[in-house]
This record gives structure tokens, C-alpha cells and sequence, in this order.
């Protein structure tokens, strides 16, 4: 059964969240929500989650789940504030624990701090089939940029998270904790073995000048133009090329508060003594 998809880009993230749904009325996924987080101030706003929730009202969406592709390092996930407003549950892949225990060591996070993924609300295995109304979706382990990446197969879209960018922009780095190149274009090859015609939904667009963010295409696009993983690239180029680039990457601006709360899965630290939540900066770990 094809699936409507209507998508809200972030210009400030670059991010794209999509909502899923057969038609109107009906129930529906949120993949990726956006937290608008201001690294300057400290101060999070629900401008772009908002527009979300404004079109489940128009269309009366019910939320069944709200998807997280990921635990996203460029943008804090909205998905607490949409579980709140609307119920649903969130969703992430199983291997989060392995982020969960990376990233605890790292921030030295309280001692209480569970890594059993229990702050969501169901773990997907690979190859796991779910509803969302009448809507078939199934769930795809796409390790490679993180341990714990999956995209999610709905109808006829696959919403791939950051595995894969449009063809001009290529592919995910794998430079953070329990990525590794090898494994992500074992990963895509997966993506790319779907049938020509399959639409694909990106994560994210960070595009070339002179052209405007766009975040579908196709599985036929992606073997033909995609300038890291086109037909014809090897294992051994892919990983020569990954490596090299990401040598020249700078960590993401957003990295140590989105890390903190999505693994939370979009919960803010609990408040201290003063009411404040606080969010922490290792300084020289990284």
C-alpha cells in the first residue's frame, strides 16, 4: 500500500522529519522530531515540532509511534514533547544500549542511568514488522555511521535516517563512537538491493551551492549518482574515501547536548536541587 508522506525541513539542522500515513483520519508515524535547541543560550524552543503537531491536528492524525532513525548528533529529538501532547510510542533500534554505554562513560552520566534502552518505548530488531493503521512497515539494522542506525520500510518509502544523503552529497560519516566505514557500505548495498523504484527519505540535506534541500529519490538514483557508493564502487574504495573524509570533518555543532538528550530518547537530564536541568561539556575527551 503506498504511503502519503509529508516532510518539515529544519533549515537551522538541515534536518527533515516525516510523518507517515495512509490518509486522513487515520493513525500515523513522526520520524526524527526536532527539539530547536540554542547552543548560545541553553534555551530549547518548539517552533519546528509545532509545525508537526499543527498537521496532525488539520488531518487528524492519530500518533501510533514517533521513530527515531537513530541517536541523531546534529539535532535534540522532539520526541518526548510530541509523546506528551499526542501519546504514541517512540521507537528506536535495539542496539541504542551500545550508545547508551558509550556515551554514559563518556559524560560520566549518573550512576542510576540506565543502558538497557528502557527510556523508550520499544527496541525494533532487525527484520521486525509492525502497524501504523493499515500501513505495513519493517524495520531494517543499518549499522555503519552508529551501532545502533535503522530505517524504517512503510508501504513503498524507506526512510533511511543518515546512512544515506542524496546522491550529490553520498553518504553518512563513521568517525563517532562504534561507527566504521566497512560496515556502512555493507549497510547501503543493503538500501540499494531494494527494487529500483523504491522512494527514499532522507534524515537530513546539506546541500551543494546553488541547489535547494530536498530529501526523496529513489534506489535507481542512488546505484546510478550517488558520488560515495554508485554502482561499481568497492568495499576497499568506499572505505579509502570514507576515512578520508571524515579525517577532514569537524564534530557536528550540536553533538554533546543532542547525544545527552536523545539517548533519553528526547527527555532532558533531570532537574537539580536549583530546578535547573544542565547538560555537560567534557573538555579535552573527544
Amino acid at each position: 500500500m503506498p504511503a502519503q508522506v509529508q516532510s518539515f525541513h529544519d533549515p537551522v539542522t538541515g534536518t527533515v522529519t516525516h510523518v507517515v500515513f495512509e490518509k486522513a483520519g487515520t493513525e500515523c508515524a513522526v520520524i526524527d522530531p526536532v527539539l530547536d535547541f540554542d547552543a548560545k543560550s541553553g534555551r530549547t524552543r518548539t517552533a519546528s515540532v509545532e509545525r508537526v503537531a499543527a498537521f496532525l491536528d488539520e488531518q487528524d492524525l492519530q500518533l501510533a509511534w514517533i521513530l527515531e532513525t537513530h541517536a541523531h548528533a546534529d539535532h535534540l529529538s522532539a520526541a518526548h514533547w510530541l509523546r506528551d501532547r499526542f501519546g504514541g510510542r517512540v521507537g528506536i533500534g535495539r542496539d541504542i544500549t551500545q550508545v547508551q554505554g558509550v556515551f554514559k562513560r563518556l559524560f560520566n552520566l549518573e550512576p542510576a542511568f540506565p543502558t538497557d534502552g528502557s527510556q523508550f518505548d520499544h527496541l525494533f530488531a532487525d527484520g521486525e514488522r509492525f502497524g501504523i493503521g493499515a500501513l505495513e512497515a519493517e524495520v531494517l539494522a543499518l549499522p555503519g555511521h552508529t551501532p545502533a542506525c535503522v530505517a524504517y520500510r512503510i508501504g513503498d518509502a524507506v526512510f533511511v535516517g543518515d546512512t544515506l544523503f542524496m546522491p550529490d552529497v553520498g553518504t553518512a560519516r563513521c568517525d563517532f563512537p562504534g561507527g566504521d566505514a566497512a560496515t556502512l557500505y555493507r549497510s547501503v548495498r543493503r538500501l540499494l538491493a531494494l527494487p529500483p523504484r523504491t522512494r527514499l527519505f532522507m534524515c537530513h540535506d546539506y546541500p551543494p551551492a546553488g541547489r535547494e534541500p530536498q530529501w526523496e529519490c529513489t534506489v535507481a538514483d542512488q546505484r546510478e549518482r550517488n558520488i560515495h557508493v554508485h554502482d561499481g564502487v568497492s568495499a576497499e574504495e568506499f572505505v579509502a574515501l570514507r576515512t578520508a573524509r571524515d579525517a577532514t570533518l569537524d564534530m557536528p555543532q550540536l553533538i554533546l547536548p543532542s547525544v545527552q538528550v536523545n539517548i533519553r530518547a528526547g527527555r532532558l537530564p533531570a532537574a537539580e536541587a536549583n530546578g535547573v536541568a544542565y547538560l555537560k561539556i567534557p573538555v579535552n575527551a573527544l
